[in-house]
């Protein structure tokens, strides 16, 4: 079975969210077929950063990265959620 990475830059809900706490929110909602692999801060304007993270999971997913994204919009503290790149690996 094929891996993919997916690079997904994540938006916080605010500047007051603590961007390693978001980290750990996100690693315990993903379910044992994702693997969080990297991550690293963002820096966006006046003191707002994002997280970039690099994700693997399952080639054969159906809907893409729909269920990803899902997964990490729901997690409390995350406004945004978009994938940059997806790759085979």
């Amino acid at each position: 079975m094929a891996r993919v990475a997916v690079a997904v830059r994540v938006f916080p809900s605010s500047v007051d969210v603590r961007l390693e706490d978001l980290v750990e929110r996100i690693k315990s909602s993903l379910p044992p077929h994702y693997s969080l692999v990297k991550f690293g801060e963002v820096p966006i304007a006046f003191g707002y950063s994002a997280l970039r993270l690099v994700v693997t999971m399952p080639e054969e997913i159906e809907g893409g990265t729909e269920e990803l994204e899902s997964i990490l919009r729901s997690v409390d503290g995350v406004d945004e959620v978009e994938v940059e790149v997806v790759h085979r690996i």
